[in-house]
């Protein structure tokens, strides 16, 4: 027992001198023969870069959040007035051509109000109900005629609007096409400045892609409503799709 003891002993502490040797190392062969020369294979030096791609587009559909906010005395009489108008409201949409399908409640609150005066304790005013609306508008051309329309009907709460894509699938691919031509760019130019070959693509990760633009804030009063000459002008302007990648190449010597 002794001796198969010693002998595995020394078989683990051969293996572990043999991964521990240094790229290059001599070690006698048994018998008097040639020494055996052990290589450690090195890791293909690499080339690491990140790139991005943009592509311009305009919106086709925009994003409209407003709100009802109605106070009474009592809290059942400012649920009440605030759904009254709130039936108006989407009576006006409907009228507008939006469908129900792209209208949603983001928000519904009831809270109390108080006025405050200096060493006295704080007295009941009555109650604040808000009901809060997101509306997608898919015609462009219908924004501002839409925002006037809901002011109208007795909105006195636009919380902002924002624009962005129906299907972004297309824009997405474009940018996708320009980031990977600016990182074989952007590779190549490395390569030939190191002085070295330019080998081929170990890995390659994508990130960002279409994000809507967050909501502007947009300032509704009564008077929007009232103005003969027109609507609300609205501007959708441009969108940016952004797709940025990270590739590894290998470099040839």
């Amino acid at each position: 027992m002794s001796n198969r003891l010693l002998l595995m002993s020394g078989a683990v502490m051969a293996a572990a001198a043999l991964f521990a040797a240094p790229a290059a190392r001599a070690q006698s062969q048994p018998e008097g023969g040639a020494p055996m020369m052990i290589h450690a294979v090195a890791d293909r030096p690499a080339l690491n870069l990140s790139a991005y791609g943009e592509v311009k587009t305009a919106p086709d559909m925009a994003t409209i959040s407003f709100g009802v906010v109605t106070e009474a005395t009592t809290a059942a009489e400012a649920m009440r007035l605030n759904a009254t108008r709130m039936n108006e409201v989407m009576a006006a949409l409907r009228r507008a051509g939006i469908e129900a399908r792209d209208v949603q409640t983001s928000g519904l609150n009831l809270s109390a109000q108080y006025d405050y005066v200096q060493n006295e304790p704080p007295r009941l005013r009555g109650y604040q109900a808000n009901n809060r609306v997101t509306v997608i508008i898919n015609d462009l051309d219908a924004v501002g005629t839409t925002a006037d329309a809901v002011v109208a009907a007795g909105v006195n709460q636009i919380d902002g609007i924002s624009f962005g894509l129906k299907d972004p699938t297309s824009a997405e691919n474009q940018a996708r096409q320009l980031a990977v031509r600016n990182l074989q760019a952007k590779a190549a130019l490395y390569a030939q400045a190191l002085g070295v070959n330019l080998g081929g693509i170990r890995s390659l990760s994508e990130g960002g892609g279409y994000a809507p633009r967050p909501p502007q804030p947009m300032y509704a009063r009564a008077e929007m409503a009232m103005d003969s000459a027109g609507s609300t002008p609205v501007a959708a302007g441009e969108l940016t799709v952004r797709i940025d990648i990270t590739g590894v190449y290998d470099l040839n010597r």
